[in-house]
């Protein structure tokens, strides 16, 4: 019986502890200056023990941030001497190899002491709107071309903020305020993290972490042992071709299954790229550990001795690419992944894996200004799109929907606010779901312009134009995506491009594939597809 009781006080505290970070994410969405943050959600949040391994994670944040930031944390440790950590201390990094994959992530860690005691860390991460260089696409042919780089360093030091480091940042970005504001918001974040933890454990009696963290990760790593086991044994290999920068890439993958570990390969996939779509391996092992996860045990908590179970190998190519390469947009080749993934794991588990969705967001980085001789403002403004996700087994897939990055669309008021544009339309794409047993999820036509007396430039970060979402067992491809303007110019689906004062952007966001046989569909739900208006009309 005392051995009950104690579980259940384990339990009741580990619970505690998953509060603790999601008030910390709470923090960062409350008070932070960028949309990306604020209204999309594109954070994360976390606790870790002394030796950097991921205690508990907030439900809010994306894996791109929150599997990367498990690993990152080791990175601030090695960097950082045990000897010169105080209480009050905050650390920094946008290194695109030691955080998050791109500069534009920014990872604060910071050391939590109860009383001198050194018991844990918290870290958070988010994307600000600017980091300076060429801003947010792909257009960059090394790292050096995409903004300012800020290697592993001290943001705050015993509570006093580095105003060196802020300095070289508004000196250095287009939009200072947004950015040095997210950066407070950040330290705030772990901040408020750090007291509710030291409040838990005065109030429990607790001095240390570690047998919390003994019973947490205990309890995690049986129960993927168990999950793992359940598995088929073996090897499967798939592959899948996206769009690249001005020529395809194929990413491949093999997925081996052991008694008690599960690897996957890119072996097969292509070499870097000259463009800023190249992945730093952190931010693909995010992504594989996700789509793994997603499916051994989607149920089961998100810590280090979770992550510890999936290994990723890879040779220097896309996916594994290394300083300097170009990495701004490394989740648009990152974010398919987990389809590349799921691919090699529908032939382990038949009938069993969603099909290929829209994948990477279709993120779009606008930069706004007065036409010549006019009046009027300057604005950088970043919107978050998503298209439909691929139809599951026994369910329709989810239409303008973020998979895998889990990001929220920003509302368009928001977006409207933050600068001088109109977003026209914004609805969903009617037959851009392929059809299935179950359908595929919808994109979206949206359609934007600069307000009366603009005009902009925008940095296009789009996939799925070439190459749309293949269908599951049977069922056919989605729709594919398209960029043009309102009189029917097509644009590229990456780099930086103009539209005219006058003109719209269009862009025709790609839907899922379907699952299963498509004459297997219901007919009820066949009619309620058409009553909703989700199929296409004749002829288009």
């Amino acid at each position: 019986m005392t051995g009950s009781i104690e579980d259940i006080r384990m339990q009741v505290m580990w619970n505690r502890l998953i509060s603790v970070v999601e008030e910390q994410a709470m923090t960062l969405l409350r008070t932070a200056f960028s949309t990306s943050v604020r209204e999309a959600g594109d954070l994360s949040a976390g606790v870790f023990d002394p030796e950097g391994r991921m205690l508990a994670q907030a439900v809010t944040g994306t894996p791109g941030h929150v599997n990367t930031m498990a690993e990152a944390v080791l990175h601030f440790i090695a960097e950082i001497p045990r000897q010169t950590m105080y209480p009050g201390d905050t650390y920094v990094t946008n290194d695109p190899w030691k955080g998050t994959g791109h500069l534009h992530d920014i990872t604060m860690v910071s050391p939590s002491f109860l009383g001198d005691r050194l018991v844990g860390f918290f870290a958070c991460t988010a994307h600000v709107v600017d980091v300076g260089g060429r801003g947010f696409g792909a257009d960059g042919k090394s790292v050096y071309e995409e903004g300012i780089q800020i290697p592993i360093m001290k943001f705050a030091e015993r509570g006093e903020v580095n105003q060196t480091l802020v300095s070289l940042l508004r000196a250095n970005v287009r939009e200072p305020n947004q950015v040095v504001g997210d950066f407070y918001s950040l330290a705030a974040c772990n901040d408020v993290g750090h007291r509710r933890l030291i409040d838990m454990m005065q109030e429990i009696g607790l001095t240390s972490l570690d047998s919390l963290g003994e019973f947490i990760f205990s309890r995690t790593r049986a129960a993927m042992l168990e999950r793992i086991a359940a598995l088929p044994r073996g090897t499967w290999s798939s592959a899948l071709l996206t769009d690249g920068y001005d020529s395809p890439v194929r990413l491949a993958a093999t997925v081996e299954i052991g008694a008690e570990r599960v690897n996957v390969d890119f072996t097969g996939t292509d070499g870097v790229s000259r463009w800023g779509i190249n992945v730093p391996i952190i931010y693909t092992k995010a992504y594989a550990c996700y789509a793994l996860k997603c499916v051994v045990a989607p149920d089961i908590p998100n810590n280090w001795a979770s992550l510890d179970l999936f290994t990723i190998s890879s040779p220097a190519n896309i996916l594994n690419a290394a300083r300097p390469a170009p990495v701004s947009l490394r989740h648009v080749i990152g974010h398919m992944v987990p389809d590349l993934v799921l691919g090699a794991l529908a032939k382990a588990l038949p009938g069993q894996i969603l099909a290929e969705g829209a994948a990477a967001l279709w993120n779009i980085h606008i930069s706004v200004r007065p036409e010549a001789g006019q009046p009027g403002r300057r604005a950088e403004i970043l919107m978050f799109n998503s298209g439909g996700m691929g139809a599951r087994p026994g369910l329709d897939g989810l239409s303008a929907t973020a998979f895998p990055s889990g990001v929220m669309t920003m509302p368009i008021e928001a977006t409207e606010q933050t600068g001088p544009i109109v977003v026209w339309r914004k609805e969903l794409r009617p037959g851009s779901g392929g059809e299935g047993a179950f359908r595929g999820g919808l994109g979206q036509t949206i359609e934007i312009e600069a307000a009366p007396g603009h005009e902009f430039d925008f940095s296009a970060m789009f996939d799925r134009v070439s190459h749309p979402a293949k269908g599951r067992d049977g069922g056919l491809d989605g729709a594919a995506g398209a960029v043009t303007l309102d009189d029917g110019t097509r644009l590229k689906p990456k780099g930086w491009q103009h539209v005219p004062a006058g003109r719209r952007l269009v862009l025709q966001l790609p839907g899922g594939g379907g699952f299963g046989d498509p004459t297997q569909r219901d007919a009820q739900a066949r009619a309620e597809d058409q009553a909703k208006g989700y199929l296409a009309e004749a002829g288009e």
